[in-house]
C-alpha cells in the first residue's frame, strides 16, 4: 500500500511541475521572450497543451468567463494539492 501511495504523490508531483512549466512558458511566450515560432519552444508548447488540456476542459466548463484571464492552472493546482493531502492524511495513516 506505500508503493502505491508513493507513486500516486510522484504522479501528483510530476503533474505539479508540467503546470508550473505551462504557466511559465505561457507568460514568455505572452511578454515575446520566447516564440512559438521556434521549433523547440512549439514542440515544448504542444506537448505541455497535450498532456494538460484533458485536465483543463472540465475546469474551464466550470469556470465563469474572466475576460482572458485562465484560471484553469491556478484550479487545478490547488485540486492537485488537495488530493496529495487527502492521500498522505488518510491512506499513511492506515499503511502502516
Amino acid at each position: 500500500m506505500t508503493s502505491i501511495l508513493q507513486i500516486l504523490l510522484f504522479v501528483i508531483d510530476i503533474l505539479w511541475f508540467l503546470v508550473l512549466a505551462q504557466v511559465i512558458l505561457s507568460w514568455l511566450v505572452n511578454f515575446d521572450v520566447l516564440n512559438l515560432r521556434q521549433p523547440f519552444v512549439y514542440q515544448i508548447w504542444s506537448g505541455l497543451n497535450r498532456i494538460l488540456e484533458p485536465l483543463y476542459a472540465p475546469i474551464r466548463k466550470v469556470l465563469p468567463p474572466m475576460g482572458g484571464i485562465d484560471l484553469a492552472p491556478l484550479v487545478l493546482i490547488v485540486a492537485l494539492y488537495a488530493v496529495q493531502r487527502i492521500l498522505v492524511n488518510n491512506l499513511a495513516g492506515m499503511a502502516f
